[in-house]
């Protein structure tokens, strides 16, 4: 599953655009928990799944599901007379057990509506095998449950628009099974260590398209205005990964070697579903190839649904997006390695790690994320380069960096709360950061080979961390013990000072290397490289102390001594070079982080011209991320960086053949105020890119707000992204009544980061617009934010726009606005 973690989403846009504390973000302290203290075993099979067979049609009405079931189970080891299933919040008709093609019922207890035990017509041993009938109904939206910020809904079965009545919002049926909510719609052992082959018929309107896992065996026409389309899942899988989808799609059939790959997708995105996916084949063979272990299953899907409830799930063969992956031409153009791609690339890893080999309980998820975290860089170093999935495992990095309380917290968890809170940063970005060390380790032959014998190993079963540790010691020869224990059963990451002296009486250059952390004392093989007299020299070191310190002979003064020289290591650090140190790295170490580390030196040190020097270079690195972020460093008021800059700026601006550098060099440009770049400016506006556009019309804006308000009219019909961030700056700075309905539709039809990225703008425009219904209108959509996400520590904030809105309204003498927002704060207060 990939996730939108809704306080890191949020609180990215906060963070970055508001500069409002991360810290508002972190979970309350559960350390006290008494449930923190319950180790979480793998639960203990009593009974296993062996074949499940639904047939189910839908209430829209009710929002309902009616579901016969015949599921075929065997006792793991032990005889029993007993079976419990997993059933929330359901109708239970009639549970049978079915004997020479008749239904015996059987006595069964449902008393808290979440599992049901039934008593068995006879004692079984492990080699009978039995079938359960049950009559049932699935009442999902009636079902009390918890999501979590990880997953925002459990109920199972998702009723999308079901009586047609939210304009432009087409009418779905899907389902989210991870974690255990697959059991809102089938009773089941709803448990990852459960595996079962299935075959689910749905009747459904005639016009509407179905999917689920495995292949299409048949479709009937019923006479009523329905069909019912069956298909057969062949090979075994956890329940937690059975899907549906039902509803008015568009197929795009492709191929990889001779199996199926298709698109599904709205009908309006229907003719982009290449561009949309179609790198899909590529990265299927590239998977297999790397993991030399060939797609396992029939077929894989891709749909697209509206309002799901976290990122994206790995169902096998049948993976579901939520529609944030959905973009047109013109958003794709702005969109290089963006959240769409990497989830496509993550979600497919999954049908190997998490599908096929499956974690035996939820305590071991980081079999599954860690490396479907981990095949994003993966992907991106294939597909578009070292950098670029440098820089995307940076990113990941820095944000296990900057949860606080994620230093706390093992990889593999067997205490927590909640299964859902196993969903996280330690899981997702540490993991991966900590698979991609290990493969550094190892080397790509060896790690790659371990995990084959992981795969092949327990191909169709579950696994945990120590069958990895063992499928790697078994390919590689090493001992890993150390590294699980350390990574994997242990917290924290190392804090590291850097410190360097050199001797040129002794030739001799000293590195000291301190682990400020508390906790554990990490041990870190590493590179360390020497650049000295036009060479460079690598040495493989080991750091094992809370302080080392290391020594080497080097014939001359070293220009740049590179701890880490793989730019690998999961650690936060201060490294302590000079400017002229940092300034030979940018130009002499070949990696992405050691460039951004002297770009990020020189940010901080423009008036030495060693700083101006990076900078300047920087402008035109070949990795257009670190071009934005050389762009976004420059001081423009220091008149040397301003000369040196803006003739690069100008030619960036109009030339550049990333459209995201194009718009953050517009974006420089416009912060000068200079009449001379209109040209440059308007010509932007015509671009594809809404980026760019969004850019220059931010920068006309800034000289000349009456030609930028009407500029934006125009662009009313046809804008997404960036280009609507900056027609709400627009309309919030010179607009008025007039513009208002836009902005408030605008906001409102934003998802958490859009609404974020404009709140500031939209508070404003409240705060000033001239006719008081609408000032109410905004004050209520304020609120509304503030309560939904109160528990992710965004009230405060919203409280502030709201108390400076009623200052405003006050001194508009506009009374009644000024009591909605003393209302609004106190809805915000007192939101649960």
């Amino acid at each position: 599953m990939k996730i939108k973690k809704l306080s890191a989403f949020i609180f990215s846009g906060l963070i970055t655009g508001l500069a409002v504390s991360a810290s508002y973000a972190q979970a309350p302290d559960k350390a006290d928990d008494p449930l923190m203290k319950t180790y979480r075993e793998t639960p203990p099979k009593i009974n296993d799944l062996v074949h499940t067979k639904l047939d189910v049609s839908f209430d829209y009405k009710k929002r309902y599901m009616y579901g016969k079931e015949w599921v075929t189970l065997r006792p793991h080891f032990y005889a029993t007379d007993t079976l419990r299933l997993d059933a929330k919040g359901m109708d239970l008709k009639n549970i049978s057990v079915v004997k020479n093609g008749k239904n015996i019922p059987l006595k069964f207890k449902y008393d808290d509506s979440l599992t049901v035990a039934i008593q068995l017509d006879k004692v079984y041993h492990n080699n009978e095998t039995y079938t359960i009938y049950i009559d049932y109904t699935s009442k999902p939206n009636q079902l009390k449950v918890k999501g979590s910020a990880a997953i925002n809904d459990a109920k199972g079965l998702y009723f999308i628009n079901p009586d047609g009545t939210e304009k432009d919002k087409p009418i779905q049926i899907w389902t989210q099974g991870e974690t255990e909510s697959s059991s809102a719609w089938f009773p089941t052992i709803d448990k990852p260590e459960q595996k079962t082959t299935d075959e689910i018929s749905m009747t459904v309107p005639a016009k509407y398209v179905t999917l689920s896992n495995g292949r299409l065996a048949s479709q009937k026409i019923n006479g009523d205005g329905t069909r019912t389309d069956t298909w057969k899942m062949e090979l075994p899988h956890s329940p937690y990964l059975f899907m549906m989808a039902v509803g008015d799609f568009k197929i795009y059939h492709d191929h990889w070697r001779n199996k199926e790959v298709n698109y599904y997708l709205e009908p309006k995105y229907a003719p982009y579903a290449k561009q949309i996916f179609g790198m899909t084949p590529e990265l299927i063979e590239f998977y297999s190839k790397t993991l030399n272990y060939d797609f396992a299953w029939n077929k894989y899907a891709q749909i697209v649904v509206r309002d799901y409830v976290s990122g994206a799930m790995e169902n096998t063969t049948a993976t579901l997006h939520g529609d944030y992956v959905q973009e047109t031409p013109r958003e794709l153009l702005d969109a290089n390695y963006d959240a769409g791609r990497s989830t496509i690339a993550h979600e497919l890893f999954h049908q190997w790690f998490g599908d096929l080999v499956t974690c035996e309980s939820w305590s071991n998820l980081t079999v599954n994320e860690s490396f479907a975290d981990f095949s994003e860089m993966l992907w991106a170093e294939h597909k578009y380069g070292k950098d670029e999935g440098d820089a995307h495992s940076y990113t990941a990095l820095q944000n296990y960096l900057n949860s606080p309380d994620a230093k706390t917290k093992d990889l593999v968890r067997f205490h927590y709360d909640d299964k859902e809170d196993v969903f996280d940063v330690v899981t997702y970005q540490k993991g991966g950061r900590i698979l991609n060390m290990l493969r550094n380790y190892l080397g790509d032959a060896a790690f790659f080979k371990g995990l084959n014998i992981y795969l092949k190993t327990n191909a169709f079963k579950n696994g945990e961390a120590q069958q990895l540790r063992l499928a790697l010691e078994e390919a590689s020869g090493r001992d890993l013990n150390w590294y699980f224990n350390q990574w994997y059963y242990g917290a924290g990451n190392p804090v590291l000072n850097i410190s360097y002296k050199w001797n040129d009486t002794t030739k001799k250059e000293t590195i000291y290397i301190q682990q400020t952390q508390d906790g554990q004392i990490f041990k870190l093989p590493m590179a360390v490289d020497i650049y000295a007299g036009g060479k460079k020299e690598r040495h493989k070191i080991w750091v094992n102390d809370k302080a080392d310190t290391l020594t080497f002979t080097v014939e001359s003064k070293p220009d740049l001594v590179n701890v880490d020289g793989d730019k690998v290591l999961l650690c936060a650090k201060t490294d302590n070079k000079t400017l002229d140190e940092f300034v030979f790295q940018y130009f002499n170490a070949p990696l992405y982080l050691d460039r951004l580390e002297a770009i990020n030196f020189a940010a901080a040190h423009q008036s030495d011209k060693g700083g101006q020097k990076v900078l300047i270079a920087a402008l035109k690195d070949k990795y257009y991320g670190l071009r934005i972020n050389a762009i976004r460093a420059l001081h423009m008021s220091n008149d040397d960086i301003h000369n040196a800059a803006l003739p690069v700026l100008s030619s960036l601006a109009q030339t550049d053949e990333n459209t995201l550098v194009k718009a953050a060099a517009i974006t420089a440009l416009g912060k000068l105020k200079a009449q001379g770049n209109m040209d440059i400016f308007k010509q932007a506006l015509s671009s594809q890119s809404y980026a760019v556009q969004g850019a220059a019309l931010t920068a006309i804006n800034l000289l000349d707000p009456k030609q930028a308000l009407t500029l934006a009219k125009g662009f009313e019909s046809d804008n997404k992204g960036a280009l609507t961030q900056a027609i709400i700056t627009v309309y919030a700075t010179g607009g008025g009544s007039e513009q208002w309905p836009y902005v408030l539709n605008a906001f409102n039809e934003a998802g958490p980061q859009g609404k974020f990225n404009m709140v500031r703008n939209f508070a404003d425009m409240i705060g000033h617009i001239d006719k008081p219904e609408y000032a109410q209108q905004g004050i209520s959509a304020l609120k509304d934010l503030g309560v939904k996400y109160k528990q992710f520590g965004v009230g405060p904030f919203v409280n502030g726009l709201l108390a400076d809105i009623k200052t405003k309204r006050t001194k508009l003498n506009d009374d009644a606005s000024a009591k909605a927002a003393d209302d609004a704060i106190k809805a915000v207060n007192d939101a649960k």
